[in-house]
């Protein structure tokens, strides 16, 4: 562990301590986690007593599911799940790859766009039944209205999400709340808690519900946002010294195929 990453390592050991951090989040989908990475992130999780969080590559990525399993994570998501039948197909990856038995796992899938929302009542008995809740990805939905990324605090986007915090209420979901959280989301989270929310999160970090209700959100957030930038910049350092590792022996074999190609000198008679 380097200097860098005992730095976020304290900063999520202050986030459970102090801010309600109970989890760190990667993506196979959008974010393209290399296994490196999520080993990285895993090692950072486990040392500091969090959860981990994995968004998929899609509802019946197996491959995924497969390497989810095999890491330990605690939270699988699905995403751009829009039909009951995609989400009947997530539930049977899940049962083919973890068993039909309930396990320490939980079993989500994203809500992000409009069609998903019109879909929600013939999803529900899936979900009720066979999933552990519902990702409410605000950035996505926002956009598949056709609305600008930051209206994500709109009230009609508000509306929606609320609509979905009933529906988990009334069948015992869990309902996580994503999409650009920040400070400004504040107003939006508590009228989710007063319904239902369990959790929200920002790209990298997540909280559990009640810490929007805290008056410690918005250090909780400059917390969380300081990790994700340290765990980018740490990031770009690994892979910028796998980059340059073997240039020293490139500009020699270079030079190798330079000379091959010269041929041996010969000399002319005066």
């Amino acid at each position: 562990m380097n200097h860098r990453e005992r730095k976020m390592l304290d900063m999520l050991k202050k986030g459970r301590d102090h801010y309600g951090v109970v989890a760190v989040k990667a993506e196979f989908e959008a974010e393209g986690t290399r296994p490196d990475e999520l080993l990285r992130l895993l090692d950072l999780a486990r040392r500091a007593d969090l959860k981990v969080a994995l968004k998929i590559g899609g509802c019946e990525a197996i491959s995924d599911l497969l390497a989810s399993r095999l890491y330990g994570i605690d939270y699988i998501i699905a995403p751009m799940v829009e039909t009951a039948y995609a989400l009947s197909k997530f539930a049977d990856a899940r049962d083919k790859v973890y068993g039909a038995e309930p396990t320490d796992t939980q079993f989500l899938f994203n809500l992000e766009t409009e069609a998903t929302l019109g879909a929600l009542d013939e999803m529900l008995p899936i979900a009720r039944a066979r999933l552990d809740g519902i990702v409410f990805g605000r950035v996505d939905f926002t956009l598949s209205r056709g609305m600008p990324r930051n209206a994500i605090n709109a009230s009609e986007i508000t509306q929606a999400v609320l609509r979905v915090a009933e529906v988990c209420a009334s069948n015992d979901l869990d309902l996580v709340v994503g999409g650009s959280v920040a400070v400004e989301a504040a107003p939006a989270l508590r009228s989710f808690r007063k319904v239902r929310l369990d959790r929200f999160e920002t790209r990298k970090v997540i909280f559990d519900g009640a810490a929007a209700e805290s008056a410690d959100f918005e250090d909780g957030i400059a917390n969380a946002v300081a990790f994700e930038l340290a765990w980018l910049e740490n990031k770009q350092t690994y892979y910028q010294a796998i980059g340059a590792e073997d240039q020293a022996r490139i500009r020699m074999m270079r030079d190798r195929v330079s000379a091959a190609h010269a041929g041996p000198i010969k000399s002319v008679a005066a």
